[in-house]
């Protein structure tokens, strides 16, 4: 099936998916020292919510998970204020084009950092087409598949710098999206340098009326090497949880 969108036409029978599914398995990515996610069945006395159980007539799960831990998510800047913003309320519209980076991120000390240098030499090898841009995609080199599964807890995994949040912010990027589970250092006593840059926010006590409360970021996402860097069509979606994150499922169509 296809479908133009200003003129450019997309194949929408070919998505690629750039999400990682939510298990209960040792499988699953986990970050912030939690532990994997739950999908068990419910259970009142004797019954048990599980037809292989021979019990029940359908499949009746909970599931126990944390947006932010346990794989991709999209979140607003309600992850960060006093105030309540919901994820839900922030994303209005789905659909956005996209440029998808790849990065190397640099030795800063004991840390793995991507600069502003980074982002400028990726963007400049693929800004060519004209475009708009509404997304920005970052994959992180090496790009291993064990992101799919990555335990991410007391790692220090790469993070980006506040100063290339901020050129993102100024390049009217509305949505960021990254293969990390966070654009922040995991341990920085709070700081939030890129989230805060990103969104433009001064305090988060006291809300800036220039803040940025409709641009979202996504984490934890993974994008195969196949993929090739360059201009998407991003279909950004989101289950409709009132928090201020929520699982998501990215979906690329190629321009």
């Amino acid at each position: 099936m296809l479908a133009k969108i200003n003129n450019f036409e997309i194949d929408l029978s070919k998505p690629i998916d750039i999400s990682i599914p939510l298990t209960n398995t040792d499988e699953n990515p986990i970050a912030w020292y939690i532990e994997k996610p739950s999908i068990e069945p419910v259970v009142f006395g004797d019954w048990i919510g599980k037809v292989s159980e021979g019990k029940s007539s359908t499949n009746f799960n909970n599931i126990f998970f944390n947006p932010h831990g346990h794989g991709t998510h999209t979140e607003c800047l309600g992850h960060i204020t006093n105030d309540f913003y919901s994820i839900n309320q922030s994303l209005k519209q789905f659909f956005f084009f996209a440029e998808l980076i790849s990065v190397t991120p640099e030795i800063i000390g004991e840390d793995l950092v991507i600069t502003l240098e980074n982002i400028l030499t990726a963007l400049n090898a693929t800004l060519k087409l004209g475009i708009p841009k509404e997304a920005l995609i970052i994959r992180t080199l090496p790009n291993q598949k064990e992101k799919k599964s990555r335990k991410y807890s007391n790692t220090n995994p790469p993070y980006l710098s506040e100063d290339a949040a901020i050129f993102i912010r100024e390049s009217e990027i509305q949505h960021l999206l990254i293969d990390l589970p966070s654009v922040d250092k995991e341990h920085d006593e709070g700081k939030l340098l890129a989230h805060k840059a990103f969104w433009n926010v001064k305090d988060t006590h006291n809300l800036n009326a220039d803040a940025r409360l409709n641009a979202t970021i996504t984490e934890m996402i993974y994008v195969p090497d196949e993929i090739e860097d360059g201009n998407y069509i991003l279909n950004l979606q989101i289950a409709s949880f009132e928090n201020d994150a929520s699982p998501s499922k990215p979906i690329l169509y190629k321009i």
